[in-house]
């Protein structure tokens, strides 16, 4: 029993798809992904060279330079949130807040995952800008559900007050963020604040509970900033007179240590979170390293077409993603049109769900095959089970979204795939196991909901530049649109030609409105999902978050793989006596 059989899965590139489509495929997606690269760019330039230039002119170091001092050498940040904000304008003069003003990213900090939180002070002086505050929080819990220490590198001068209104009230405004740092200190994950420069009103309470305050001499944390006291109490005090470390490492207790200049701050959080255990992960890999794909992880933009309606096959995309291309997939005779099982990703065991693409065969119907990327009632029942069973194994979970939605029509709802569909979202819902949902290409309808969509609560949902998040495509919510103007076969009915023109028109407006809603930029703007990844970038995310996932003890279960309820389930399903 003790035995994970996962044996090998996959094929080299040139048996699993043509030169030309390969070649095809991969310069479809590397235009997008050049696109996704420049973009990226513009975020992290923030307000421009001017705005770096006055920062490093007042002798400090900007947002991305401190995390980058903060992690361990030659490793890099894995940001979260980057395009939050991207395209939105706010006031009269159309400002732009690159990554709504704030860098959340995971880091490695001596050999441990951190959660670190930076106030972009090239943007507005790190101010908050309408959903700011909720990317904060989308931090904050994500760190909390993988136990993460959280670190909090603050240069804020407050909310951007034109703004307040969209940032300060409401169930995410700006001060949900000091309960996440309660409910963060309650569940006992370690917080650590450095507070580099400005640090007014709401920046002034965030560091406050963490475990550790560090001040640089320029540093102030202050209720009200200097500008606001004068007015109303006509005293002419500077900010640092009224809250500096003067003040809170020496009369309010407010803070712990005074340090004189960034780089020594910096320090000094490494060696706070040197003192913290060491990572579990070593343990839980019981021996076994991280070895990369026998297939290369790279390929993955060349074998999953850019086009939605092209199939591909899913067992390549897991070759691509699991440890020497091992897995061992579970109730492989039943439902079909998906596929899970259990994979290593860096040395450590990660259940996958995966839709299958294509035609799939249909049990009850075995003439006529079904489209793929389709849940059926099969298909829900066994990664309804499957997900169950990880989560009593304390297995963290890979969703790996390219569906379509339910299966629709009289026979679905004589088999009563509401009934399925609920239990699987019970089951989801209910889950306490780390879970991580990609988004592939299409994400739709209640499909994306029952397959961990972000609404379900999964830790982290990736897109691609190919996601395709919404309802319904575009054409089929047209044709929904004008259904009574068409014809079985979705032909327009009327030979008027000027009624003819307006319901052309008119379907065209609705499909190109839905096309542009679906776009993945559209999406991590609004905090639809949280970080667009490059194909390539794909299993360095998986890998680390599914380390992250281990790393913390005493926390959650995690069964070793003697006492497996999939082994059970395997069993049960093979009908062995």
């Amino acid at each position: 029993m003790v035995h994970v059989p996962r044996i090998p899965v996959g094929a080299p590139r040139e048996q699993v798809i043509d030169a030309d489509s390969f070649t095809e495929n991969r310069a479809d997606i590397a235009a997008k992904e050049k696109l996704l690269q420049q973009r990226r760019a513009d975020v992290h330039n923030g307000w421009g060279q001017k705005y770096r230039d006055r920062v490093h002119k007042k002798g400090k170091l900007t947002a991305r330079e401190r995390i980058e001092q903060l992690i361990d050498p030659n490793t890099a940040p894995l940001e979260v949130g980057t395009f939050v904000n991207d395209g939105v304008k706010f006031g009269p003069k159309g400002l732009r807040s690159p990554g709504a003003g704030v860098v959340t990213a995971f880091g490695q900090v001596e050999g441990r995952w951190c959660m670190i939180i930076a106030n972009d002070n090239t943007v507005a002086s790190g101010s908050w800008w309408p959903k700011t505050p909720e990317k904060i929080q989308r931090a904050q819990k994500m760190a909390m559900r993988l136990r993460l220490p959280t670190i909090y590198l603050v240069d804020c001068s407050g909310l951007f007050l034109p703004e307040q209104s969209k940032a300060f009230p409401g169930a995410t405004g700006a001060g949900h963020i000091f309960k996440m740092n309660s409910l963060l200190s309650a569940n006992g994950v370690p917080q650590l604040a450095g507070v580099f420069g400005d640090c007014i009103a709401g920046g002034g309470y965030m560091p406050i509970i963490s475990d550790r305050v560090y001040m640089t001499e320029q540093a102030y944390m202050v209720i009200a900033g200097a500008a606001l006291i004068k007015g109303a109490k006509s005293q002419n005090l500077s900010s640092l007179d009224i809250g500096g470390p003067e003040v809170h490492v020496h009369q309010s207790g407010c803070a712990d240590v005074r340090v004189p200049d960034d780089e020594t701050l910096l320090m000094c959080l490494r060696r706070e979170i040197a003192s913290l255990p060491s990572s579990a992960a070593d343990y839980y890999r019981a021996g076994r390293g991280a070895i990369d794909p026998a297939f290369p992880s790279h390929e993955l933009c060349g074998i999953i077409p850019a086009d939605h309606r092209e199939a591909y096959d899913a067992h390549q995309v897991l070759a691509r993603l699991c440890d020497q291309s091992l897995f061992w997939e579970v109730m492989p005779e039943s439902g079909d049109e998906m596929i899970c099982g259990i994979g290593c990703v860096g040395g450590l065991y990660a259940g996958f769900i995966i839709n299958r693409q294509g035609l799939v065969r249909d049990p009850e119907h075995p003439e006529r095959p079904r489209p793929g990327s389709t849940l059926y009632r099969a298909g829900i029942a066994k990664i309804s089970a499957f997900s169950r069973a990880c989560n009593s194994d304390g297995i963290p979970i890979i969703w790996l979204q390219d569906i379509s939605g339910f299966d629709i029509g009289s026979e679905a709802e004589r088999q009563g795939l509401l009934g399925y569909g609920s239990n699987l979202i019970y089951t989801n819902s209910t889950n306490t196991v780390p879970m991580f949902t990609v988004l592939l290409r299409k994400a739709s309808g209640a499909g994306y909901y029952a397959m961990s969509g972000l609404p379900y609560d999964p830790v982290v949902q990736l897109s691609t530049c190919l996601s395709r998040l919404s309802v319904m495509e575009g054409r089929t919510l047209a044709i929904a649109t004008y259904n009574t103007k068409l014809d079985d076969d979705f032909e327009i009915i009327t030979e008027d030609p000027e009624e003819r023109a307006a319901i052309e028109s008119g379907m065209r407006a609705v499909e190109k409105r839905i096309e542009a809603d679906m776009d993945p930029y559209a999406a991590a703007s609004q905090m639809d999902t949280d970080e667009i990844v490059q194909f390539a970038e794909l299993r360095t995310y998986l890998a680390a978050l599914v380390e992250m996932s281990y790393q913390a003890i005493g926390h959650r279960r995690i069964k070793n793989p003697r006492i497996w309820t999939l082994h059970d389930l395997d069993v049960l399903i093979q009908g062995v006596r």
